[in-house]
């Protein structure tokens, strides 16, 4: 424990900052991943402005944010230019012999 009233305000402090930004991080996360998942351009500029703020309040760094907004547009171009996936029923295959033999 800090000696001096000063430091032991910095403490708690610095507590209310840290649990702050590490929900914002993870909130940050969160909705990339939802933004790649669902593909969706409101989403992903809803992200990218979250992105800009947290750069801008100091919780990440600037370029951490350019580079995921960067990687964020790389994604939503290779879903939209990518074919649509489909599947095909399975045919029918032989049935296997499952008789167990007598002997144990």
């Amino acid at each position: 424990m800090p000696n001096i009233k000063a430091a032991e305000k910095w403490v708690r402090q610095s507590e209310k900052r840290t649990t702050r930004n590490k929900d914002v991080k993870t909130r940050l996360k969160t909705f990339f991943k939802k933004a790649v998942s669902t593909q969706d351009a409101e989403v992903a500029l809803s992200v990218e402005s979250q992105l800009d703020k947290a750069a801008k309040s100091g919780i990440i760094h600037p370029n951490k944010a350019a580079r995921k907004k960067s990687r964020l547009a790389a994604a939503m171009k290779r879903a939209a230019s990518a074919p649509e996936k489909t599947t095909k029923a399975k045919s029918p295959s032989k049935a296997k012999n499952t008789k167990k033999s007598g002997k144990k």
